[in-house]
């Protein structure tokens, strides 16, 4: 089985690495879309660097709807070819790249006229299906069906009975974005690109004309590298603009940012077997089963304040509430709710005023020689704009090079997955873990489950569940930072896993506990512990302060109030 370990001295060694030789790529931006296109660039057999500034997935790519889907909505736009694409997408995540991670998830949309509506939304969905299938990977998911008022609400008793006639039910597929992000970039560590997060970007060298490389800070070690690469591709999604100021060049296009935020709220607050999707006067409103909780989101609002934090404002709180609340026969409360997180879309600007209608196409550009630009698109097409991204640098490198295989190469974990599944009740038996826990893991590991079990084989304190948080494993704050990259304590309860949505107290009654996990791992001493589960605390309180404030101004000013974490 490939894998790779992103450890702390993996982490040095790569940095080490990128500044002693020029490199054929380097990539700029560790979201879904610099992560896919460091593996392209990889599995071509090229010299490949990826840096990111902060964690792996920080931005956009953690703050997701958790969906893969070929947008129901945009064939409503008539935008044929992007669903078209994205459904494809869909399937070969589910079929063959990622089954351990991507999971097929049920919708059902109310129906609230009785001919008419039932006729016209049961004509799309039957033509999202169809385009589904004819892409050759949409037959693993269920067709949608058509059920009456009655068969409706038996699906989904917390409906009121006035609020459908009849409904939709349909398939499309979710995953945990930021663990998809983080297997995304030690597959391409795995294949040999250089990964290496907590590196910013502070500026381009240049020779004339061309960029040929880039300075890069270790934000935790403060030493400055110069990274020399024959392309680099900037993939920063809203930081976009931002990167390109970088080297005093106007872009080609810019990116404007469109705010969404997400409540979470127990499995109990909501009794129904099945997600929901409902429309607004402004976007559509998704209900998403998650795990033992649901996702209520999302909205869509512009947003030009502070890119690193985007602030969830009690009035977005309020409009999500209100809407989801004219459907549900028992109400939510602000006291149903557990976690609210906020992200923002990378939307390519001036297509349209609003941001709720502006295109989830992507755009890749080569605005001057040695830098490529990619931008725009949408969580599912990530593979599609690594594709391109990478054929267009690819044109700079005077060179042969390989045509994309990333159709064809698993995820790590991916591979003997399927089998490792079948094998659950003996793996329990030969752990003493519950058979349910092993599923657990499973499906966020998927066959790289083994090397963490085996930390709880060393160490038999690690298989249990962390405080207050017992999804989770003592030992996945470990492997966490000794696999995966993780190198602060927001970056374990955030992103490595979700304690901070999905506990009413965001984490911080587990805090300590899983600092002093990461301590031996990251060689921490007890200040930087006590740092650490400061920094944590701070950031938690400025979160639910913002998300009392009236405005964007407001939540924004709040949120401010926590500062990032110190380096080490």
């Amino acid at each position: 089985m490939r894998t790779a370990i992103l450890g702390p001295a993996q982490r040095a060694e790569a940095l080490a690495r990128m500044a002693e030789r020029e490199l054929d790529v380097l990539v700029v931006g560790g979201g879904v879309v610099g992560a896919g296109t460091a593996l392209d660039a990889a599995t071509r057999g090229l010299d490949t660097g990826l840096v990111e500034s902060r964690d792996w997935a920080s931005g956009t790519s953690s703050r997701s709807s958790k969906l893969i889907h070929g947008g129901l909505r945009y064939l409503e736009m008539l935008d044929f070819a992007l669903v078209r694409e994205a459904l494809k997408e869909r399937g070969l995540l589910l079929e063959r790249l990622a089954p351990h991670l991507v999971k097929p998830v049920p919708f059902l949309y109310p129906l609230q006229h009785k001919f008419w509506e039932r006729w016209y939304a049961g004509s799309g969905v039957a033509l999202y299906d169809g385009m589904s299938v004819s892409s050759g990977h949409g037959r693993g998911l269920p067709v949608h069906r058509h059920l009456s008022h009655k068969r409706a609400l038996r699906v989904a008793p917390c409906l009121k009975k006035d609020a459908l006639v009849g409904a939709l039910q349909y398939y499309d597929a979710q995953m945990d974005d930021a663990r998809y992000v983080a297997t995304l970039v030690r597959t391409a560590a795995a294949y040999g690109a250089h990964a290496a997060n907590r590196a910013r970007v502070v500026g381009f060298l240049r020779e004339g004309e061309r960029v040929v490389g880039a300075r890069v800070q270790d934000v935790e070690g403060g030493r400055e590298y110069e990274v020399r690469a024959r392309q680099i591709v900037n993939a920063t999604g809203v930081w976009t603009d931002d990167t390109q100021a970088l080297i005093g060049e106007r872009g080609q296009f810019h990116v404007r940012a469109s705010k969404g935020i997400h409540l979470v709220v127990p499995k109990d607050r909501i009794h129904s077997t099945t997600g929901l999707i409902l429309r607004t006067e402004k976007s559509v409103l998704f209900v998403i089963p998650w795990g033992r909780h649901w996702i209520v989101g999302t909205t869509d609002t512009d947003w030009d304040l502070d890119k690193a934090h985007p602030a969830a404002s009690s009035a977005d709180i309020d409009y999500l509430l209100e809407h989801v609340n004219e459907v549900l026969a028992t109400p939510l409360t602000r006291d149903d709710v557990e976690g609210v997180y906020a992200g923002l879309r990378p939307l390519l600007a001036g297509e349209s005023d609003a941001t709720s209608k502006l295109s989830r196409e992507h755009t890749v550009a080569h605005p001057v020689p040695g830098l490529v630009v990619v931008a725009g698109g949408k969580y599912t097409t990530y593979r599609v704009m690594a594709k391109d991204a990478v054929d267009e640098a690819v044109h700079g490198l005077d060179q042969r090079v390989a045509e994309c295989v990333t159709e064809e190469v698993p995820l790590l974990g991916a591979e003997g997955y399927r089998a490792l599944w079948n094998a659950r009740a003996r793996i329990a038996a030969r752990t003493g873990l519950h058979v349910a826990r092993i599923e657990h893991l499973l499906n966020r590991y998927g066959a790289l489950t083994e090397e963490l079990l085996e930390l709880v084989v060393g160490d038999a304190s690690l298989g249990e569940p962390l405080t207050g948080a017992d999804d989770y494993l003592r030992a996945e704050a470990v492997y966490a930072c000794t696999h995966e990259g993780a190198r602060h304590l927001d970056d374990v309860l955030t992103r490595r896993t979700r304690i901070s949505i999905e506990t009413f107290d965001r984490g911080t009654r587990c805090a300590r506990e899983v600092a002093e996990l990461m301590a031996p791992a990251l060689g921490w001493d007890d200040d930087q512990v006590e740092k650490e589960i400061t920094h944590y605390r701070k950031r938690v309180e400025a979160e639910r302060e913002s998300q009392r404030q009236p405005d964007d101004l407001t939540a924004d000013a709040a949120r401010l109030g926590a500062p990032d974490i110190v380096p080490l």
